[in-house]
């Protein structure tokens, strides 16, 4: 994961961006608030960098969005739209699985999107939907509404904790061997021996020491599927 941090943004060079003007709108501006928080961070996210970057003055913006808030739940819900839904009435644990597959990779696109759905009350068609169809999908399985909402909280925990962990993980993948070697002789003179054992593996070539998605994953929907035929 590339750690640089992102370069700062100023409505200069947000102008020379600016191509041909494009008749505004809901969408466009929320789109250019996605590129903007993409590329340059959502703190650097303001309606004048918004408005610079579509070439009008921000008077202009407050008539496809009201402030700061709308749009920061529009790119939200943007974000959404791109994620593959769950199908009702077919395999449950097949369709968890590509939703969270492709939560993921939707999410790891837009680094700051995460963050915002764990932290806003989310309520726009996308999201409404999203949670709905899923609702479905595990209700048709034989769980109850009340167990289905459960198992949709522990999923998407997995998923959100797990992107913000990636996001954030201080260590270079490629380089997960050598930063262990560097902490080897360190281990080696403390207690802590199940650490040195496993950071042996590390270096060795054994264990690559990067966590796994589709492991804990499959841990919860295995746990799910047992809890589900016992209620049977």
């Amino acid at each position: 994961m590339d750690k640089k941090k992102k370069p700062r943004l100023s409505s200069a060079k947000l102008s020379k961006k600016v191509k041909k003007r494009q008749t505004l709108s809901r969408i466009l501006v929320l789109e250019s608030a996605i590129r903007i928080a993409d590329e340059f961070g959502l703190e650097e996210l303001s309606m004048r960098h918004l408005a610079s970057s579509l070439g009008v003055e921000a008077m202009s913006l407050y008539n496809h969005v009201k402030n700061k808030d709308e749009v920061l739940d529009g790119i939200v819900d943007l974000v959404i739209s791109k994620i593959t839904l769950p199908s009702i009435g077919e395999d449950w644990k097949q369709e968890m699985i590509k939703r969270a597959k492709s939560a993921r990779e939707i999410l790891i696109l837009h680094p700051w999107a995460t963050s915002l759905i764990v932290s806003r009350m989310n309520v726009g068609v996308s999201m409404l939907t999203y949670f709905d169809r899923t609702l479905g999908c595990l209700h048709s399985a034989g769980f109850s509404m009340q167990t289905a909402d459960h198992i949709i909280n522990t999923i998407d925990s997995h998923i959100y904790g797990f992107i913000l962990q990636e996001l954030n993980f201080p260590i270079d993948p490629n380089e997960y061997a050598k930063e262990a070697s560097g902490f080897l002789p360190q281990l080696e003179k403390s207690h802590f021996s199940h650490l040195t054992n496993l950071t042996r593996e590390v270096i060795s070539g054994k264990y690559n020491g990067l966590h796994d998605f589709e492991f804990g994953l499959n841990l919860i929907l295995d746990g799910l599927e047992k809890l589900r035929m016992e209620r049977k």
